[in-house]
């Protein structure tokens, strides 16, 4: 199924900050008829993490729907339908890992966004509302007992039309009165961004070490916070494990998901990872063990859950990046038989290495909507994730809004730990990067 979807995507503070919801839906770009809608409480946040937090859960449940359409995004928020257009920076550093995700669920030109007015937006604004108050009643929002499409007059011709000249280009409407695209952007979004300078209260410091992190500093435990709603009030903590050593690591070859080969530990390797169990025993906040399919990380997950008592549960969205035709080369080597291929994926984050595989973007698409799985599923625990290389530098790139290149810049080793951490309004912080201490002596 490849198509056309409409994304409507809203979100709510009480408070600015204060109790925050968001509601999305997802419609048939041509006959404007519902397919899914999505709500949820945030606990405390400012309208615009409960706006970037709508749009992210409306594109997320479009690629659920088709992982190849063509997404028109309707908001009535202009501060972030200008900001994911590229036409408004993004000021706030509290906001630049919430746009980050949201980029990272559909490649690029997948998506574009158009700016509509409030009045306009009632099926996702009563969603937000919807997941608001049942959060306030201490209770999940269930789309079974929604009223939002009845409530708000939806009705097909809604969505009906959505691609027939009007928003294709990405350049939104721009209502009457509003500066035009970029120009005096400080007044421009003036209405808009009220909420952009109150996200320090909340998202401070989101897209930043934290307070005491070091490179050899100790894995936390579960940052405190209330919780307002089950599951929506608390910090859920993701522990990066990469995987020991392979034949293949020494070499610095290229050893992803695409090969013939699955490299099983070597003993280094496996002495690595009884040292990663031994540090991660100590520190005893553990509470879920989850890995990658590929041999490396399965045997490293067995080796720490062992230790820890704890069963491993595989997710195959975690394997490390399909290489393709570079799968067991050296970087010198694929640099003298494919210089143009290295060099154009280099550059761009949307190139696929030579003969296929995946693109830097898909792979930060995937591992984005596994977190986003991982977190619904282990709300305000602290889980290990064994994976590998790749996967762990993108959830730092994103966990710091960082660009694309920042792969490139980071160095991490053979079973290191790294340690990012998800708060309930979606932004995440780095606390710990490539940590080996414990395998020193």
């Amino acid at each position: 199924m490849t198509g056309r979807l409409l994304v409507e995507a809203d979100g709510g503070s009480r408070g600015n900050p204060g109790p925050a919801g968001y509601g999305a839906v997802v419609k048939d770009a041509a006959t404007g008829e519902t397919l899914l809608e999505e709500a949820g409480f945030i606990g405390t946040a400012t309208n615009n993490v409960a706006e970037y937090r709508g749009l992210i859960a409306g594109l997320r449940a479009a690629r659920r729907l088709d992982p190849g359409a063509e997404v028109l995004v309707r908001m009535d928020s202009k501060l972030v339908v200008e900001q994911m257009s590229d036409r408004w920076r993004i000021k706030h550093p509290g906001m630049r890992p919430l746009a980050a995700e949201a980029r990272a669920v559909f490649p690029p030109g997948q998506v574009t966004y158009e700016w509509m007015p409030r009045e306009r937006n009632k099926h996702a604004d009563r969603l937000a509302n919807e997941a608001m108050d049942a959060g306030q009643r201490g209770e999940r929002w269930q789309p079974a007992d929604s009223t939002a499409q009845f409530a708000s007059g939806g009705e097909a011709a809604d969505g009906a039309g959505a691609f027939s000249g009007e928003g294709s280009s990405g350049a939104g409407e721009v209502a009457s009165g509003e500066v035009a695209d970029g120009a005096g952007e400080s007044s421009g979004e003036a209405a808009d961004v009220a909420g952009e300078v109150a996200d320090g209260a909340v998202a401070s410091g989101a897209g930043a070490v934290a307070d005491g992190a070091s490179a050899s500093g100790e894995a936390p435990g579960v940052a405190g916070a209330v919780a307002d709603a089950p599951g929506a009030g608390v910090t859920t903590t993701f522990v990066l494990l990469r995987h020991g050593e392979t034949a293949l690591t020494p070499e610095r070859r290229f050893s992803g998901s695409g090969g013939a080969d699955d490299p099983e530990l070597s003993d280094k390797g496996r002495w690595q990872a009884r040292r990663a169990a031994e540090a991660l025993a100590a520190r005893g906040t553990i509470e879920a063990v989850v890995c990658s399919p590929l041999a490396r990380c399965r045997a490293t997950a067995a080796i720490v859950a062992d230790r820890l008592g704890l069963p491993v549960e595989v997710e195959p969205e975690l394997r490390e990046a399909d290489f393709g035709a570079w799968e067991g080369l050296s970087f010198a080597e694929v640099r003298e038989r494919h210089p143009a291929d290295l060099a154009a994926w280099l550059a761009s984050p949307d190139v696929r290495p030579t003969g296929g595989g995946e693109s830097l973007t898909m792979v930060a698409s995937r591992i984005a909507a596994a977190q986003e799985e991982l977190t619904a599923r282990q709300a305000g625990r602290t889980v290990l994730l064994v994976t590998h290389l790749t996967p762990v530098k993108t959830l730092v790139r994103l966990a710091l809004g960082a660009p694309a290149e920042a792969l490139f810049r980071m160095d991490l080793s053979a079973a290191s730990l790294s340690v990012v951490a998800r708060r309930p309004d979606g932004t995440m912080t780095l606390r710990l990067f490539n940590d080996t201490s414990y395998l020193r002596g």
